[in-house]
């Protein structure tokens, strides 16, 4: 590990670094994302933390989780006059904005706000870290988590059904998915269950 890395505090838990790991460099693989080494570390360690804690959401005062609308958390950023905490600000945004997107896609399509609008946040909030860090090789980190932010959304997907359990109702849920936006990583799920992309086949198989 570097010191760049100790210093941005992207420290990993030993046991689930290498489970991580090999999760992103399969589904960059499927996905065919290629990312510097510096961001497929963060990208792990950014798994590791919103997996293994409750860093997702925020509390409210009796200790219970909330979702904080990401415009908001943006106003907030942008209003804070201290660089190091404005930084950090802009970073969490970014990092729930792709992890969000990734992970709870299927919710997302019944939302108000659709995909578009945590792809726009995130990718935003990556460059105003980005704009924000000295270090070269963070910048460069945080450049590239911006500029290739939906990418990094269809890796966290790809993740997201490959982790799935292949149940039923998963199953159900998955075609759903499939059936409403035609998704190719939906269809390739299906089609590793043994069931086809055919809408008649899939609702009789089903059943």
């Amino acid at each position: 590990m570097t010191d760049n890395s100790k210093k941005a505090g992207l420290t990993l838990v030993t046991q689930p670094q290498e489970y991580f790991r090999e999760l992103v460099t399969e589904s960059m693989g499927r996905q065919n994302v290629v990312a510097a080494p510096e961001t497929e570390f963060y990208l792990v360690n950014l798994l590791n933390q919103f997996m293994t804690t409750d860093r997702l959401y925020a509390t409210d005062s009796e200790g219970g989780h909330k979702e904080e609308a990401l415009v908001l958390l943006m106003k907030e950023a942008l209003d804070t006059p201290e660089p190091t905490a404005q930084r950090a600000m802009f970073r969490y945004v970014g990092d729930v904005s792709l992890y969000f997107a990734g992970f709870f896609h299927e919710r997302l399509s019944r939302k108000l706000v659709d995909l578009d609008y945590y792809v726009g946040m995130g990718g935003t909030a990556y460059k105003h870290v980005a704009a924000r860090e000295e270090e070269r090789s963070l910048r460069s980190t945080y450049l590239e988590l911006a500029d290739k932010f939906s990418d990094f959304v269809e890796v966290f997907a790809d993740m997201s059904c490959k982790t799935a359990a292949k149940t039923e109702k998963d199953l159900l849920r998955i075609y759903d998915l499939w059936v409403r936006t035609k998704s190719d990583r939906a269809a390739k799920t299906l089609q590793e269950a043994g069931i086809l992309t055919n809408p008649t086949t899939i609702k009789r198989s089903l059943q």
